[in-house]
């Protein structure tokens, strides 16, 4: 074998310098925890996959939140359980909440402040698309931090709440501006200036939630793990 061959295979077989010095049981929850990617994982789950004893995969824990191989990370679910991830990786949405949370919570003033806005624009424009709110709101900097999803989805929810309806263009008349067949939204009734009604859908969370969309009953985010649902069942109306 030549030289440079040795040298290639020994460059092969070199370990990784940021598992170096890590014993087996860390080694094996390390890999556990990295396994889930940007999902990160439960105490509970790491220990059930690493198959070692519990007391030992906590002090592994321990070890390599140190050592500076994995984190903590919150989660919208159940702020009691840690979880934990590898460093390389960023919470997924489905753990934080995405824009919609702030700090781990529901961030219930943003939301109801951009559907008032876009129920308005809505009012002013008669009929308009996701992303003619979107600029509108843009241009006018009317609401901080707001993505053409975020304006989306709380149109979904606004449509649930029967407080608009989805439309499509025609190309005619109030849609001569928007693309034939374009996804568009009018109000629903009324003035939007007259008395305002709660809609069946916002006398519960899921109302105003703007992630019922991914929301399923065994999935990450589901009413089995939302405070906010088990809160408004124990309300005696």
């Amino acid at each position: 074998m030549s030289r440079s061959s040795e040298a290639a295979a020994m460059k092969r077989k070199r370990p990784d310098s940021s598992t170096q010095g890590l014993v087996d049981a860390e080694l094996v929850v390390l890999n556990v925890v990295k396994s889930k990617k940007n999902l990160g994982v439960w105490v509970a789950d790491v220990k059930k996959e690493a198959n070692i004893a519990p007391a030992l995969v906590d002090k592994c824990l321990t070890s390599l939140v140190k050592k500076n191989l994995i984190k903590k990370v919150p989660t919208i679910q159940n702020k009691a359980k840690k979880h934990y991830m590898a460093v390389e990786y960023e919470p997924s949405e489905e753990l934080t909440g995405g824009a919609w949370y702030s700090e781990g919570k529901l961030d219930k003033e943003f939301i109801t402040v951009l559907r008032e806005t876009c129920l308005k624009v809505i009012g002013m424009m008669k009929v308009a698309t996701v992303e003619g709110i979107h600029d509108f709101l843009k241009k006018r900097k009317v609401v901080e931090c707001c993505t053409s999803q975020q304006v989306g989805e709380i149109l979904n929810s606004m449509v649930l709440d029967d407080a608009i309806i989805e439309v499509k263009s025609t190309g005619l008349g109030e849609y001569h501006s928007i693309p034939i067949g374009s996804v568009c939204y009018r109000i629903a009734v009324g003035d939007i200036s007259g008395p305002k009604t709660i809609g069946p859908m916002a006398s519960i969370p899921c109302g105003a939630c703007p992630r019922i969309s991914v929301c399923t009953p065994d999935g990450i985010i589901s009413p089995k793990t939302c405070v906010y649902y088990t809160k408004w069942l124990n309300i005696e109306f």
